[in-house]
């Protein structure tokens, strides 16, 4: 483990909160004099009884908000003689606008500022408004109604801790013709939708190889169907796109009334505030906890690179109820690949594109490096010394955590720059994003213009992501861009679409000296060729658990990889169940070391390696590894500066006592194994 940022253990965590729970007095800013050792305020969702925020916040009168809690906490932190702990009491405690923590929030002078719950306390912290007094609406589909108010909107609904499927209609490929405005329809059964009313807020939803593509229709008008710009141009720009996929697509029209027709679906009437939802067969909306997201963030943790928001520890929260509206403008949901997508109008797009540019062309080179950034729930950058450990991340509408994504992911405008973060034992699921992602993706993320926006010394440990990117299928449990000093160890990830683990970006483009397959493509017409390393260095990706993934899309793996990871390692993971490859080596990957990893029931290759056209894909050293799957393709012993050898083919029913050792110690902590507390 690196020693500038040491890894954490639960013993420790224990024995410090018991420590500060013991001798952390509560107090108002007034009375600061008789707490030397600490401060601790108290919150419930619902207040002291007759006092709210205007009680001392203490357990027999706590505090009502959260933001009245934030108000004291910046107080008392400013006096910089003890740490802070805000205790959340049980309950949901409902957001009207994101928790922003800044230098102002911060630990002073080696103390902690402390948000977590009270011992034995299950908070929640929610963007979501309850949904209640529903009434029958349709009786002979089954259809409920229920009124929520307007002027909002959003793309998810959340039913007894399910996100809820938006009502859609399946479509054929056959059943349309496409255009460089929209399609036709072809077939006649679908003239009813140029009846429908809200045309613009029906949407495309196009899942075809590595991308899932959202795109709102503009009108319907006969068997013609508009879409709206720049939306339909940049869903057909590039590679993998609505026109010209890489595999047969499957396709949806989103979010009209008139498709709500299976159980489990839903609709907003945002005009007139009125919320439609078909129940699953046995659920009764009488007792169903039926929660609908109002906000996009929760909390928005990060300073300015002169000023960073610092030592803040977050802890034992459940976080939930989010929506993220970005595919929802004219600019839907462009998919490049793992959470990135083009957004605005593309200036070097050609008048031609939908033909000449469906599969690549000079133009799209020239809008990779302004692809955003999905954002996250919960965000971190311009910061350093922040720690999340053992919380719930669920049922959100995008990402679950961003740390140190580009700026336009983040709502403090100022993106990169995380420092000294650690994320431990935390659970990501059901959400319409993926897990955890770090880094940006364009050029300050790899070649920063401020060494201070470098994201570096990152712990991500023992977390448990499965079941999540339920809507963003591009998207991973775990992704890391462009980081220094980053150790992914011993996480759970399991049930996803997509890849488990990606790292790195950039096709290898951005390395020294790029890449002859990006010059002969034109991209170096639009940026440098650099001559400097990026960012992306001592990478350690060990003893992870990844398992059933790759289960919607395709070209992916247990850990994918992409571009120089000089000292990269992978060490002593478990891969089981991939619907594709085990390891797969991308474009431009370098420099890693891959050993003692297990690779079982992969259904391609163990280990591949896209070396393909003039990519620079080599110098890997793949030793001492155990497979069920007996192939491996493109990573040949002396060839393009790789090390194969001394991997072991093995059958499920006959596993090598090394290789099961390996699996027993795979991903996140197990109190059979002693390594936690509880």
């Amino acid at each position: 483990m690196h020693s500038l940022l040491a890894r954490p253990t639960r013993t420790s965590v224990v024995a410090t909160a018991a420590t500060l729970a013991a001798g952390l007095l509560a107090a108002l800013p007034s009375d600061a004099h008789a707490a030397p050792k600490g401060y601790r305020l108290v919150v419930a969702p619902t207040g002291a009884p007759r006092a709210g925020d205007h009680g001392p916040g203490t357990v027999s009168r706590p505090l009502k908000t959260l933001a009245e809690a934030q108000r004291r906490a910046r107080v008392l932190a400013a006096r910089g003689d003890g740490d802070v702990t805000v205790n959340l009491l049980s309950g949901t405690h409902r957001l009207t606008s994101p928790l922003r923590f800044g230098a102002a929030d911060s630990g002073r002078d080696g103390h902690t500022v402390t948000w977590k719950a009270m011992p034995g306390a299950k908070p929640v912290v929610s963007g979501a408004e309850p949904v209640t007094d529903w009434e029958l609406d349709d009786p002979d589909k089954g259809i409920y109604k229920a009124q929520v108010g307007t002027g909002f909107d959003t793309r998810q609904l959340y039913v007894d801790g399910v996100p809820a499927q938006r009502a859609r209609l399946a479509l054929n490929r056959s059943d349309i013709s496409l255009n460089p405005t929209g399609f036709t329809l072809d077939n006649p059964d679908l003239d009813h939708l140029a009846t429908l009313p809200d045309q613009k807020r029906i949407e495309l939803q196009a899942m075809l190889s590595f991308t899932n593509r959202f795109a709102p229709v503009e009108s319907i008008s006969g068997s013609r169907v508009v879409m709206q710009q720049p939306a339909w141009d940049n869903n057909t720009y590039g590679y993998d796109t609505i026109q010209s996929p890489f595999r047969t697509p499957k396709l949806w029209l989103l979010n009209s009334k008139s498709f709500l027709d299976e159980p489990g679906e839903w609709y907003l009437d945002t005009t007139a505030g009125t919320l439609y939802y078909k129940p699953l067969e046995g659920q009764d909306l009488e007792s169903a906890q039926v929660e609908l997201p109002r906000m996009e963030t929760l909390l928005e943790v990060g300073g300015t690179y002169d000023e960073p928001a610092h030592d803040l520890r977050f802890q034992k929260m459940t976080f939930t109820g989010t929506t993220w509206l970005h595919p929802s403008s004219p600019n839907g949901y462009a998919n490049q690949q793992t959470g990135a997508f083009i957004t605005g109008v593309q200036p070097h797009r050609p008048a031609d594109a939908f033909t000449s540019c469906a599969v690549g062309c000079r133009g799209f080179e020239g809008a990779r490096n302004n692809w955003a950034q999905a954002p996250a729930a919960v965000q971190v950058s311009a910061a350093d010394h922040i720690t999340f450990a053992d919380n719930r991340f669920v049922n959100l509408g995008s990402v679950g955590l961003g740390v140190g994504n580009d700026a336009n992911a983040h709502a403090t405008g100022v993106g990169l720059g995380a420092r000294n973060i650690s994320v431990t034992g935390n659970t990501f699921t059901a959400s319409a994003g993926g897990g955890i992602v770090v880094g940006g993706v364009r050029p300050d993320a790899h070649h920063p213009s401020d060494e201070r926006m470098t994201n570096r010394d990152i712990l991500i440990g023992d977390n448990r992501i499965f079941s999540t990117a339920l809507e963003y299928l591009d998207q991973d449990g775990i992704f890391a861009s462009y980081a220094t000093r980053l150790t992914i160890e011993h996480n759970d990830v399991s049930d996803m679409p997509y890849s488990g683990i990606g790292i790195g970006y950039g096709w290898g483009a951005n390395d020294p000296g790029g890449s002859p397959e990006y010059i002969a493509r034109g991209l170096y017409d639009f940026q440098p060729i650099y001559d400097t390393p990026t960012t992306l260095t001592d990478l350690d990706v060990v003893g992870n658990h990844v398992s059933n993934v790759v289960h919607t899309l395709f070209d992916a793996g247990c850990i994918y990889t992409l571009s120089a990871n000089p000292k990269g390692t992978i060490k002593e993971n478990f891969c089981e169940k991939s619907g594709q490859l085990g390891l797969y080596f991308d474009e431009g990957s370098r420099y890693m070391t891959a050993n003692r990893n297990v690779f079982l029931n992969t259904a391609g290759q163990w280990a591949h390696a896209n070396n393909q056209n003039s990519n620079l894909t080599g110098d890997q050293t793949l030793i001492d590894n155990y497979a069920t799957n007996p192939n491996i393709t493109g990573l040949v012993d002396g060839e393009r500066g790789n090390v194969v050898r001394d991997n072991t083919i093995f059958t499920s029913d006959n596993i090598p006592a090394e290789a099961r050792e390996i699996m027993t110690k795979a991903g996140a902590a197990d109190p059979k194994r002693g390594r936690t507390e509880e």
